[in-house]
């Protein structure tokens, strides 16, 4: 049977946007004239942070030279950094291969959408938006972002606000997410989950993870298959998610 729901992970899952991020978080320092760059190294050390105020507040814990400039401004600091971010997005941050297509076909199919992200709201506006038209947020019947729930993850407690939200179980659902994190917040609220793995994650373990693969597929361009289910095909369709779930 497929899936009643849909639930997606935003940043590196619909899109890789994760370096559109790291440059705006690096412009808000350099326009704030604080003497920080994050390169890729230590961007891909700082996501295992969930959350851009969470992530600053964890960078100045290191002592950085000028953090006492920044003590008592993230909040600000993040929102310029969202300014920067979402004028970025707007110009274009293309979906990862067959997100669009997967979508389209569970509102066809009547399947139900959702988001479940600690980026934050206007974040996930200017990226749909820019990929899907002016009315994408509507294609989604839930969606949970930024500081909706206290806990971001690792901890599943968005997850567990949208199946709350959803009114469905969570065996009902298929989660997709791009980050350890992201999994075990996914899989600690019951959700079977498909890992594609971002430019930040790739090579990392997913344990647990119902499927691993490059994308979610093109039909002429099949996604890669690294672990767990879909092994053997090219494209993640809502009738492959049922054949794999009832054979799992």
């Amino acid at each position: 049977m497929i899936p009643k729901a849909l639930i997606f992970d935003v940043d590196g899952t619909l899109a890789e946007t994760e370096e559109l991020h790291r440059q705006a978080f690096n412009e808000t320092f350099a326009a704030e004239l604080l003497p920080w760059h994050w390169d890729k190294s230590a961007y891909r050390r700082l996501l295992d942070v969930a959350g851009g105020k969470e992530r600053i507040a964890h960078f100045l814990t290191s002592g950085p030279d000028g953090a006492e400039r920044a003590v008592g401004r993230i909040a600000e600091l993040h929102a310029a950094k969202t300014r920067r971010y979402t004028a970025l997005a707007a110009v274009g941050a293309p979906l990862r291969p067959g997100v669009a297509r997967l979508i389209r076909d569970a509102r066809r199919a009547g399947v139900r959408l959702a988001i479940a992200t600690t980026t934050s709201l206007p974040n996930v506006e200017a990226l749909l938006g820019a990929a899907l038209g002016a009315d994408a947020l509507a294609l989604f019947d839930v969606v949970g972002a930024g500081d909706v729930v206290p806990a971001k993850k690792p901890a599943p407690d968005i997850y567990n606000y949208v199946l709350d939200r959803l009114a469905l179980p969570a065996a009902a659902c298929v989660a997709f997410e791009d980050s350890t994190n992201g999994l075990k917040a996914a899989l600690g609220a019951g959700l079977a989950t498909i890992v594609t793995p971002g430019i930040y994650t790739e090579g990392d373990d997913f344990p647990g993870a119902f499927a691993v693969l490059s994308d979610l597929g093109e039909p002429d361009a099949p996604y890669r298959h690294l672990a767990g289910a879909g092994g053997g095909e090219a494209l993640v369709t809502l009738d492959a998610l049922g054949r794999w779930r009832a054979a799992g």
